[in-house]
């Protein structure tokens, strides 16, 4: 399992309908081959700012499936446009760590 990380700045005012805009993508992405499940969380402190986190089967679900795809270029025309700057991705092996470690 493969973790596409990605911090998104949405243009200042326009948090209510990028959140409406992502709420009609989510189906394009969830129809990808290799797709397993996505997490979009606003930011605690920063008005605008949403971490976006995608669990792929692999790096190639994404990079050759799902961003080469007709889903991808309506992904990007409901969401692209909300985004300043435009946001790079990053991915992530399995984790390390898959429990909480224990205090004391």
């Amino acid at each position: 399992m493969i973790l596409e990380h990605a911090l998104l700045r949405i243009r200042d005012g326009e948090s209510g309908a990028f959140e409406a805009a992502l709420r009609d993508a989510i189906p394009l992405i969830a129809a990808s081959a290799g797709f397993e499940d996505i997490e979009v969380r606003p930011a605690a402190e920063e008005l605008g700012l949403y971490l976006l986190l995608v669990r792929w089967k692999d790096v190639e679900s994404h990079r050759d499936g799902f961003r080469l795809s007709d889903r991808y270029r309506r992904w990007r025309a409901l969401l692209h446009h909300f985004y300043e700057p435009i946001p790079d991705v990053t991915y992530f092996g399995p984790s390390i760590i898959d429990s909480p470690v224990p205090a004391g």
